[in-house]
């Protein structure tokens, strides 16, 4: 029985822990905020991020971060991406030589334009990083729906380990050692989902949602292979997998912010209104960042960066898309005449 730490009591967090603890794993899981694990040791369960999924009682909770780290097989990180260094930095002095941290965030530094994974081995060097990633919505795992995602890491050894921990008959999971391109496709899809969720809010259609999605991925791989992930990465779980979710699902909150400001509320507006981390907000800064110093043109994520922190009314915004120049869908098919 694998001794587990979540570090994190988040929608996510939490399913993971319930997940885990099915498995037959020893789970405790940590949280910054001490009302929150107050919360959870009274109630058994989240009832404001993660409502109905009750914890069994052998599910541990500690506002003690160096106790969630002692004595553990495998740690999961499990705060928003904005808190990912700032934690990891907190537990340095917890986690041992080789102790493996799972990354399972999705984001962008904006500041450094890292990637999760790669803040996490700053902050810990002595730790083996790896990253779990896909289309899982919390609330389907937390029920038991099944779902499917990836491990990825450095090292086979360590994937494979990550993988047998947490596969389920619920729960099936993949490996990859493109830990690059898993972690650019999580961190990027919330940005578009968030064009997405602005399209929906303004009442367009089917038509509008597949465009932004395939429109999106194109926007997603070109960077992705600039930056030197793998084009099956892009094509698979992590990529097309974890954008359509995202874009479809009445439970992406990066959907659900882009609804409200389609339907007119500013992004703090609908970020308060969302009620929790709306990581797109802060990854599409990076995401910009990274297409110019990377040559790439990402219309999509230009344009909502506009929406963002220029002010541009959605409306303008899908109309300079739809009016760029004229182009080929893919330029490196050749004509025959």
């Amino acid at each position: 029985m694998a001794k587990i730490g979540i570090i994190g009591a988040g929608s996510w967090g939490i399913a993971l822990g319930w997940l885990l603890n099915n498995n037959g794993c020893s789970v405790q899981i940590w949280s910054a905020l001490g009302d929150e694990i107050d919360m959870l040791l009274k109630e058994r369960e989240h009832k404001d991020k993660l409502p109905g999924v009750k914890l069994d009682e052998k599910i541990s909770f500690t506002k003690d971060l160096k106790e969630v780290c002692t004595d553990k097989e495998l740690l999961v990180l499990a705060v928003p991406s904005i808190f990912t260094r700032q934690t990891a930095a907190k537990m340095k002095d917890f986690v041992k030589d080789g102790q493996i941290v799972v990354n399972v965030a999705k984001g962008i530094e904006e500041s450094t334009l890292l990637t999760l994974d790669k803040q996490i081995e700053e902050e810990l060097p002595q730790a083996d990083v790896a990253v779990l990633s896909g289309p899982t919505h919390a609330e389907e795992v937390g029920r038991g729906l099944p779902t499917t995602i990836v491990a990825a890491a450095a090292k086979k050894s360590t994937a494979e380990y990550v993988q047998k921990i947490f596969s389920s008959e619920v729960f099936r999971v993949y490996t990859s050692p493109d830990v690059l391109g898993v972690e650019l496709g999580g961190a990027l899809k919330n940005v578009v989902a968030l064009a997405a969720g602005m399209a929906d809010g303004l009442g367009y259609g089917d038509n509008t949602k597949a465009a932004l999605i395939t429109r999106g991925l194109a926007e997603m791989t070109r960077l992705g292979l600039a930056m030197g992930g793998a084009a099956e990465t892009f094509a698979g779980l992590t990529g097309m997998g974890d954008l359509i979710v995202t874009c479809a699902s009445q439970h992406s909150r990066n959907r659900r912010a882009g609804f409200l400001m389609g339907q007119g509320k500013s992004p703090k507006e609908a970020m308060d209104e969302v009620k929790m981390v709306v990581e797109g907000v802060y990854s599409a800064k990076a995401a910009i960042a990274l297409a110019k110093k990377y040559g790439i043109e990402m219309p999509i994520v230009e344009q909502v960066n506009h929406i963002l922190f220029e002010d541009r009314p959605v409306k303008d915004a899908v109309r300079e898309l739809m009016l760029r120049d004229p182009k080929s869908e893919h330029s490196a098919l050749p004509w025959e005449g």
